[in-house]
């Protein structure tokens, strides 16, 4: 079998499989967070930290919850890097310098899961499973709750109740990522993965050289980091490591974990909201988007462009030999347009042009299918801006799912869409005119720029992969790039959560033969050209002095 063939064959098993579980799935988180019942051990988790599961709460209550809980886990997560070696299973590992402290704990609780150390020789067994996986859990459950909260602003009316965060995030976690992370641990350790808590084992290699090997619980970590789209690897080599990617079967249920829970919710948001087609045209455009893609940087890679590639017969520098160069170009998409920062390859190696649109998929805004929960609330503000330019073209006001998108709710959106540009392209400019940010760059020219343009795409992004060339552990970066996790995860969700409770405090608005029918393919073509023009308008002078300059010159 040709490799091209296998290749075609895998987006075809990987889409099928999405396709059957995209139904009873949506489905049943739907259910999770319309149920009215608490399980016993989700009561005892209200009862321990003071919360009433069954009192609903405005926006601004809803919102202080939220951030409230994730300060909370960025101090506990930064004192625990600090102690760890004072801890049991330290392993002999120091604690972690302040800057890089602070960088981790922004990264994790922010569901981006950056990481300027290698976590096989800095992380103490305490901080990788009760600090890290932790977060891993938590941060991906704040993103359903915020979803959900916007969700029940659309299905609600004459009322700015949204529901309650503490609800939201107990049953997210136990009874959706908790289930699947179980399973998906068990499947990993029986295909290869580890999972202990064993010291480190010092061997000689082949060429009589000493090597450390570092145990782990690495299976339990690795699921979770797919599934919550969260992306921090235990090894340094994340997916690219055969301890927690031991062969093309796991290559291709990781890929399947991280695209799981976004390419779902739209039909949860369909079920909550009384009109399933509404889902199925989210869905639609994220499955175009991710599609395309996956179509454009696998064909050129194999292509291989540029002179080094073409002379060595294939573009395999940077990419694990057991996947070779289309099942590395879809991780690296479905990577790169959810916010998961997991990698099998590493991006810095991708030829020019491939690289520009895995950058493109973050500065999407990482909705095609997006992380958990910010995939879909990222494409409905899109969707809101979409509706308001239809509205425009054809004078008349602007409706969604029966609500008006007025002055304020336009205002809520365009902040929201402003947010990471702002984040990204500030922080690459400052940061090209620092030495700072050139001393970090391992390459000159456009690719160069690349490296600094995806570092803060990526943490603006809550994305977490890294163009691997790139020197991120310095003062600077630990502490600039750590700002633009916080700011890129939370500010937009202050956006959301208001409009939200702006949204749920209209009464519906009766549908006429002039309203726009949302649920349409029209619709669907219309939110994928508004979600590239945006973009392209806004990113495209850095794309053009970073991939594109090197993609034309190759």
């Amino acid at each position: 079998m040709s490799s091209v063939l296998a290749d075609v064959l895998m987006v075809i098993a990987l889409v099928g499989a999405l396709a059957l579980v995209h139904r009873p799935f949506g489905d049943y988180m739907a259910a999770v967070f319309q149920s009215r019942k608490h399980l016993r051990v989700e009561r005892w988790i209200y009862r321990s930290v003071g919360a009433d599961p069954d009192a609903e709460m405005r926006w601004p209550a809803y919102l202080r919850g939220m951030l409230v809980f994730s300060a909370v886990s960025v101090l506990f997560l930064y004192v625990l890097q600090r102690v760890q070696d004072k801890l049991p299973l330290s392993i002999g590992f120091k604690p972690i310098s302040p800057d890089q402290a602070f960088n981790t704990a922004a990264s994790f609780v922010s569901n981006t899961n950056w990481q300027s150390y290698s976590g096989e020789v800095a992380m103490s067994h305490v901080t990788q499973t009760a600090g890290l996986a932790v977060q891993n859990f938590v941060s991906a459950a704040v993103g359903i709750a915020v979803a959900a909260a916007l969700v029940r602003g659309f299905a609600r009316s004459r009322t700015g109740d949204l529901g309650n965060f503490w609800a939201d995030l107990v049953r997210c976690i136990v009874r959706i990522l908790i289930p699947i992370s179980v399973v998906a641990a068990v499947v990993l350790i029986a295909a290869g993965a580890i999972q202990n808590f064993g010291d480190i084992h010092t061997i000689t290699t082949l060429t009589g050289d000493k090597q450390a090997i570092s145990p782990g619980a690495v299976a339990s970590q690795e699921a979770i980091k797919d599934v919550g789209t969260n992306g921090g690897g235990f090894f340094n080599a994340n997916s690219a490591h055969p301890f927690e990617n031991p062969n093309g079967f796991t290559n291709l249920l990781e890929i399947f974990l991280l695209l799981v829970i976004p390419f779902s919710l739209p039909r949860t948001f369909g079920k909550m909201v009384g009109n399933v087609k509404q889902g199925y045209a989210i869905v639609a455009a994220m499955g175009i988007i991710w599609f395309a893609g996956v179509v454009a940087v696998t064909w050129l890679e194999y292509a291989h462009p540029g002179t080094a590639s073409q002379l060595a017969g294939g573009a395999m520098e940077g990419k694990e030999q057991r996947f070779g160069e289309g099942p590395s170009s879809v991780f690296g998409v479905s990577t790169t347009m959810t916010s998961t920062g997991s990698v099998n390859s590493f991006h810095d190696s991708f030829s020019g042009l491939s690289g520009g649109v895995l950058l493109l998929g973050m500065m999407l805004g990482e909705i095609a299918p997006g992380g958990t929960g910010s995939g879909l609330y990222g494409m409905l503000i899109m969707a809101i801006i979409a509706v308001f330019l239809a509205g425009l073209m054809v004078g008349r006001t602007p409706e969604y799912l029966g609500k008006k998108i007025g002055t304020r709710e336009i205002k809520l959106a365009a902040c929201y869409i402003l947010v990471t540009p702002a984040l990204v392209l500030i922080g690459a400019g400052v940061a090209m005119a620092l030495p700072d940010g050139k001393e970090a760059m391992t390459n000159i020219g456009a690719h160069g720029f690349s490296e600094v343009l995806y570092a803060f795409t990526s943490a603006s992004n809550n994305n977490g992969s890294a163009f691997a060339g790139f020197g991120a552990n310095t003062d600077f970066f630990n502490t600039t790039l750590g700002l633009c996790m916080v700011l890129g995860r939370f500010l937009p969700m202050v956006f959301v959560l208001a409009l939200a409770g702006s949204l749920a405090e209209q009464k519906p608005v009766p549908e006429t033969a002039g309203t726009l029918r949302t649920e349409k393919p029209l619709f669907t073509g219309l939110l994928v050209g508004a979600i590239m023009i945006i973009t392209g308008l806004t990113f495209f002078p850095a794309l053009a002095l970073g991939p594109l300059a090197e993609g034309l010159a190759s």
